[in-house]
């Protein structure tokens, strides 16, 4: 038998859901609710998101800056590990909940509270990454899920519930697509976006400009890597939030990191989604650019095998599992060396490396270069073909022996 609710932690946003949910705990469980918000970049003035969760009925609000952790300690692991969801999703939204769960269950532990809640949809993976990382840290918390147990059945309903009951929300029935915002990225989900024909409309967009109205001559810029880990922007160093941001506002100047995919949930539901990374697209180009001079070829090639099942562990909300730390460990003692500057080239949303160094690196001019050399003697090749085609002449064999004259299997 679950105990009486006495507190609850709410993971607190200030948007339709989580406004709605704070009126809503208190009139189910006549309880305590304490609304908690992690700086992870969003953009917003949280003393104001403050203000409105205690007008709301919160007795307490606690505001954590998270945005140096969330960059050094989760999108840069991430980034290390090229880890992309399903082609081309970059993961803005997955890697940024465990640690919004983290932050959240620090002040339950620290209040005393008896629960902890959250505004994930119940068809959504978002639920799945905050509990997975609550009971990953305290088994016994309650975790109160509105969206699975309350009477409201869509976003309109909770937008003419806000109405009867004085909260003040943005959404509107005429857009009331969701928007999630960090320093990394913005997703888009929901409403006029749920028909996959459906072209985003232009106005929706916040990081990235239009590429159409980029400028007119490319950028160039310069990434500097150590060990894995972006450390400048054209030589200037930066804490890792400043240089994400930096990137973020470069990119989108160029129309760069626009992506609209549908992709499968963890729950096992088709969205269709849109997404602005461009900071993050470009730090994808220039850290592959800088590992294609400093890897060695079967780390590579073992490394990139990994990234479906790393990038799965992170969308799925397994960040505190094993199995992913197990993988961190791999890949992050696979990016020793991987230090460097790649160039990139910013043009009306595209980005194309143009050109990479390193004091690590593992190219050798004078030993691919087509001119001529001292270090290669092709004559080597021809052992080197035989023997790797000795299989294959094998089995070339075997078919012709089954076959008769006429080229009929005996």
């Amino acid at each position: 038998m679950e105990k009486k609710i006495k507190k609850v932690v709410l993971a607190y946003s200030g948007g339709l859901d989580t406004s709605v949910i704070i009126r809503w705990l208190i009139e189910r469980y006549q309880c305590e609710v304490i609304a908690f918000c992690a700086d992870v970049g969003q953009g917003e003035e949280l003393a104001a998101v403050a203000e409105k969760a205690k007008k709301t009925g919160a007795s307490k609000v606690v505001i954590t800056d998270l945005k140096e952790i969330f960059a050094k300690e989760y999108l840069f692991p991430m980034l290390r590990a090229n880890a992309v969801y399903e082609g081309s999703y970059l993961l803005g939204t997955s890697i940024a909940r465990p640690l919004i769960a983290k932050g959240q269950m620090e002040v339950a532990k620290k209040e005393k509270a008896d629960a902890v809640s959250h505004g994930a949809t119940g068809k959504g993976n978002d639920q799945v990454r905050f509990e997975l990382t609550y009971l990953s840290i305290d088994p016994s918390i309650q975790i109160i899920a509105p969206w699975r147990d309350w009477e409201f059945k869509s976003r309109s309903e909770l937008i003419a519930y806000s109405h009867q009951h004085g909260i003040p929300v943005t959404a509107t029935l005429e857009k009331p697509y969701s928007i999630d915002r960090n320093l990394f990225h913005v997703s888009y989900e929901g409403g006029i976006l749920e028909d996959p024909w459906a072209e985003p409309p232009e106005s929706m967009f916040t990081f990235t400009t239009s590429p159409q109205k980029a400028p007119d001559e490319p950028h160039y810029l310069q990434i500097g890597f150590v060990d894995g880990n972006p450390v400048s922007i054209d030589g200037k160093k930066y804490s890792p939030a400043k240089l994400i941001g930096e990137l973020n506002r470069i990119g989108g100047e160029h129309g760069v990191g626009r992506v609209d995919l549908v992709e499968n949930r963890y729950v096992g539901i088709k969205s269709r989604g849109v997404y602005e990374t461009p900071g993050g697209t470009l730090l994808h180009a220039a850290h592959r650019a800088i590992e294609s001079l400093t890897l060695d070829r079967e780390v590579l090639h073992l490394r990139d095998s990994l990234i479906p099942q790393y990038a799965r562990l992170v969308y799925y909300g397994y960040w505190f599992s094993p199995e992913r730390e197990l993988l961190q460990r791999l890949i992050d003692g696979a990016q020793e060396g991987v230090t460097g500057t790649a160039r990139l080239k910013l043009y009306k949303g595209s980005v194309t490396v143009a050109g990479r160094k390193s004091p690590r690196s593992l190219y050798r001019q004078e030993i691919s270069t087509f001119e001529k050399d001292t270090v290669y003697i092709p004559k080597d090749a021809e052992g080197f073909i035989r023997l790797n085609a000795l299989r294959l002449k094998l089995m070339a064999t075997g078919r012709k022996s089954s076959k008769g004259p006429h080229g009929k299997k005996k």
